[in-house]
């Protein structure tokens, strides 16, 4: 069985109710559950919330919302791995059975590469296979603002290094992230020489934590020609 989990819990703050605030023509969330159910991957896309109208929503788009997420798993300190270890429980998932977490605030989500995430879990056995994107600068020529507003690299010793000599570092992307169940219950962390990247461009991610992130992933979306 494979289940994709969207978390959208009810409470943030930065932007008030942005899972379900319009973007580009549609409730946030209904680009996530678009794409969850264009893949073809999913048995059932469910909705973990506490929020009624957020449920609502959802239902609306066309997911599931079998439960409703405890306040223990609502606050503001809780991590997404409960929330999905939660929901593996909540829907009686054996430990052979994959999982995928679909952020909510994912607009750039596309179905082929949720695919991909899917193959990349299977092929390589991984507990984890998740979306990562490219930084577009060095991240060992970051520099860092002193307490009396001086500047000083994170790394020096890579002063001298030309940029095609240094590593190539990557981020998540916050787009999606394949498991089994039995990691998700036993809290294996992503992060880890255990999970696989799913490669993705960058035009193609943007966090979407403020409404400076939000202006930006709008312009994005409309230059990308996508909805």
């Amino acid at each position: 069985m494979k289940v994709a989990v969207i978390p959208a819990r009810g409470g943030s703050k930065r932007i008030p109710q942005k899972n379900i605030k319009p973007f580009c023509g549609k409730p946030m969330i209904a680009w996530s559950i678009k794409a969850a159910l264009e893949s073809g991957c999913f048995d059932s896309v469910v909705v973990s919330t506490d929020d009624a109208a957020i449920a609502k929503e959802a239902l609306a788009q066309g997911a599931d919302v079998p439960f409703m997420r405890p306040a223990a798993l609502s606050d503001d300190f809780t991590g997404t791995i409960p929330v999905i270890h939660h929901a593996a429980d909540a829907l009686g998932l054996s430990e052979a059975d994959a999982l995928c977490c679909l952020y909510a605030t994912a607009p750039f989500l596309q179905a082929s590469d949720i695919r991909r995430g899917l193959k990349a879990l299977q092929d390589s056995q991984c507990d984890y296979a998740f979306s990562v994107t490219s930084y577009a600068f060095p991240i060992q020529r970051a520099i860092r603002i002193t307490a009396d507003n001086r500047t000083e690299m994170f790394t020096p010793e890579a002063f001298a290094t030309r940029s095609q000599d240094l590593d190539e570092a990557y981020h998540d992307a916050g787009q999606f992230y394949w498991g089994s169940a039995a990691a998700w219950r036993a809290e294996k962390p992503i992060f880890s020489a255990d999970s696989v990247p799913v490669i993705l461009p960058r035009e193609r991610v943007q966090d979407v934590d403020t409404f400076e992130d939000w202006r930006i992933a709008e312009l994005m979306f409309k230059a990308a020609g996508l909805g």
